[in-house]
C-alpha cells in the first residue's frame, strides 16, 4: 500500500471506475478570525492526580494549532500537547489562558466543574 492509498477512508471496495476517492485532509479549511472562534477551557485530571487544563473548539489547520498551542505553553511556563484538536496544557493555568486568549480577541470561556 503506498502513501497515497493510506489517505484514503471510508471505501472498502468500489465497482465504479470514475469514483473519487475521499481523503482525510479534504475537511482541513483555512483559519477564520480570532473573533469568529469559540473556545472553551476545561480543567482534566488525569492519571495519578496530575491536573490538565484543556482547551477545546478551534476551528483551521492544524498548523495554526500547533503555533496557538505552542505560544500558549511559552506563556505559561510548561509543557504540554496536541492531540484530538484540543490544546493540553500541564497544570491548572484556567484564568492565565483565559487572559491569554481574551488578549488575542478569541471568544473563550471556562467550562467544566
Amino acid at each position: 500500500m503506498n502513501k497515497k492509498d493510506k489517505n484514503r477512508i471510508n471505501v472498502v471496495y468500489s465497482t465504479n471506475p470514475d469514483y473519487k476517492y475521499e481523503s482525510e485532509d479534504a475537511g482541513s479549511e483555512e483559519t477564520p478570525p480570532n473573533n469568529q472562534q469559540q473556545l472553551k477551557i476545561y480543567l482534566d485530571r488525569m492519571g495519578g492526580g496530575k491536573l490538565v487544563s484543556r482547551i477545546e473548539g478551534f476551528i483551521g489547520t492544524s498548523d495554526d494549532l500547533e503555533a496557538l498551542g505552542k505560544k500558549l505553553k511559552q506563556k505559561c511556563g510548561v509543557g504540554g500537547s496536541i492531540k484530538n484538536n484540543s490544546i493540553l496544557i500541564q497544570g491548572d493555568h484556567r484564568d492565565r489562558l483565559l487572559d491569554l486568549l481574551q488578549k488575542d480577541n478569541y471568544k473563550v470561556k471556562k467550562a467544566g466543574g
